[in-house]
């Protein structure tokens, strides 16, 4: 392991936003801009912060709520897919994730009191370039491009930079670096907004919008690109210590040290398979994209594979606790937090299930602020650390560089795609076996659901329960909540039932009807079209879903 300093360079958002063709906009003075990447110290500095800062921590517009990538971006995730709660205003924390109605027990009905009351009108009214940083659709489009931008540089200057030893090993592990966060930025552009840009040139920008179906394929090219480059190392023991060089040196701890290619190549066919999975329908999968699930996730992250990780270091060079969305919802107090934890998240937990003891305290309950709803009051809190039950997976911990927060794919989640593959392809009994086991491996300690004849329906509720629970807080939520339909209009189909829900008397419902209605994909984001106006023939950058 060597450490590495990180490059405080800080991409315009203007890049795209302002239409302008500028160089580095940098953070102060003192930081080197694009000519100190022609060297190795520079580029293998730049290779570092131009990810991990540019990519998902510093923005034109931030905030101490919203402004970091992992706890605003995710969060925004998170609340529509009602794992989390808010009645903060900043951009709008308390009306995204504010469904549009909750019919409790007793048959009362609470509205979304919001003006307009319908989370896709709110949405039109707030992504106008007026708006600035109050426009939540800005903030991951925003980064993401910031993302694209660095790797564009990176891979423009790494072909001319002399590189000491094997330099050729070094070269293929720059250009897999720089390949692969294209292939995730894209993959997060698909999967949330309607259309999105292809920019493959650090100083050019274009208004040529495309579908979010080509974003997609953008990706997985940029994927299979950075295998292709990590392949063509002649060294494997020079790669893996060229990203170490690369990776902060605090976060190289747990899972998060340098790849092999065998491991990146894992790595991408976990997030292939996610890009398939989370931008269809449940009903719109066919046998065909289960197979390919199967052999994607049979081909994808092991056990013991490193993977994308970071975390919190004691001075905060990339981030403290409270700019991961688990650091903005624990509190050990029920509303003590900027993110409230869900009464519907929690009640996912099976009955004994010890990750909801070592996980969820519960307190007086939290009854907020009302006018948005109340959606968000809550009984349960997130506890720091855990409750101390031995061998029990703990979903928040704010001690220093305690918490690994997975920043793409892991085991766990393509295990679980394979798990759901594997149900609806009529092996039903093989897909609970492998929730079982991640059940085991968590130390939930409940008893095994495969062999126990359970019908197609249960074993999909036992999935969607596991899912609900292992990819909490990492920004990835909504998406399950968008092709499973629940946040459709319940006269499509949406909504939820036999939810836990708490009026504001403090009264518990146990049996509500939550009906969220929530824009499936979302807008470009006015700041962009206002100095970026589609070009003839671009795809569709607003979602004509009203």
């Amino acid at each position: 392991m060597r450490k590495n300093k990180l490059a405080y360079i800080v991409l315009a958002a203007g890049i795209l936003f302002t239409g302008c063709k500028k160089d580095l906009a940098l953070l102060n003075p003192n930081s080197p801009g694009p000519e100190s990447l022609n060297n190795e110290t520079g580029i293998i500095s730049f290779a570092s912060g131009g990810v991990y800062v540019n990519g998902f921590k510093t923005l034109k517009y931030t905030d101490g709520v919203f402004g970091p990538f992992w706890s605003g971006a995710t969060g925004f995730h998170e609340l529509m897919a009602d794992v989390i709660g808010a009645d903060a205003a900043n951009a709008f924390l308390n009306q995204m994730g504010c469904p549009e109605k909750v019919i409790h027990d007793d048959a009362s009905v609470v509205l979304n009191p919001n003006s307009p009351n319908k989370q896709i009108a709110l949405i039109r009214q707030a992504n106008v370039n007026q708006q600035a940083g109050n426009n939540f659709l800005y903030y991951e489009w925003a980064y993401m491009y910031n993302l694209i931008s660095s790797c564009n540089l990176l891979l423009e200057k790494v072909e001319s930079v002399a590189l000491s030893g094997d330099a050729a090993s070094k070269k293929a592990a720059i250009k897999a670096w720089a390949y692969w966060w294209k292939g995730f930025a894209y993959s997060r552009i698909g999967s949330i907004y309607y259309a999105g840009l292809i920019n493959n040139s650090y100083q050019a920008t274009n208004g040529n919008y495309v579908t979010k179906e080509a974003i997609i394929i953008e990706a997985n090219s940029n994927f299979d690109k950075a295998v292709t480059a990590a392949n063509s190392a002649p060294s494997v023991s020079e790669f893996v210590a060229t990203w170490e060089r690369i990776i902060p040196a605090f976060n190289q701890a747990g899972l998060g040290f340098g790849q092999t290619p065998a491991e990146l190549a894992r790595n991408v066919n976990t997030m292939k398979a996610r890009n398939l999975l989370v931008n269809k329908t449940v009903t719109d999968m066919t046998a065909a994209d289960w197979n390919t699930i199967l052999t994607l996730t049979a081909a994808g992250i092991t056990f013991s594979d490193n993977i994308f990780t970071i975390r919190t270091d004691a001075r905060g060079d990339l981030f403290t606790a409270t700019q991961l969305v688990m650091g903005r919802t624990q509190s050990n107090i029920p509303g003590g937090a900027t993110y409230k934890l869900s009464e519907r998240w929690v009640q996912e937990f099976k009955t004994g299930d010890q990750r909801k003891a070592q996980n969820c305290v519960i307190g007086t309950p939290y009854l907020g602020q009302a006018d948005r709803g109340n959606a968000h009051f809550t009984r349960w809190a997130l506890k720091d650390g855990g409750t101390g039950l031995p061998g029990v997976a703990v979903y928040a911990n704010t001690a220093v560089g305690e918490y690994e927060l997975h920043l793409a794919g892991d085991y766990e989640e393509n295990q679980l795609m394979r798990a759901e593959a594997l149900i609806n392809t009529a092996q039903i009994d093989q897909g609970l076996a492998i929730i079982d086991a991640i059940r085991t491996l968590q130390g939930a300690g409940l008893a095994p659901v495969s062999g126990t004849g359970l019908t197609l329906a249960q074993a999909k509720e036992e999935l969607r329960r596991e899912r609900r629970i292992v990819c909490a807080f990492r920004g990835l939520s909504f998406y399950d909540a968008r092709r499973w339909k629940v946040i459709d209009a319940i006269a499509n189909g949406g909504g939820r039932t036999g939810c836990v829900a708490l009026k504001n008397t403090g009264v518990v419902s146990t049996n509500a009807t939550i009906e969220y209605n929530y824009l499936d994909y979302w807008d470009v984001p006015g700041n962009e079209l206002t100095y970026n106006p589609p070009a003839g023939g671009s795809a569709a950058v607003v979602n004509p879903k009203n």
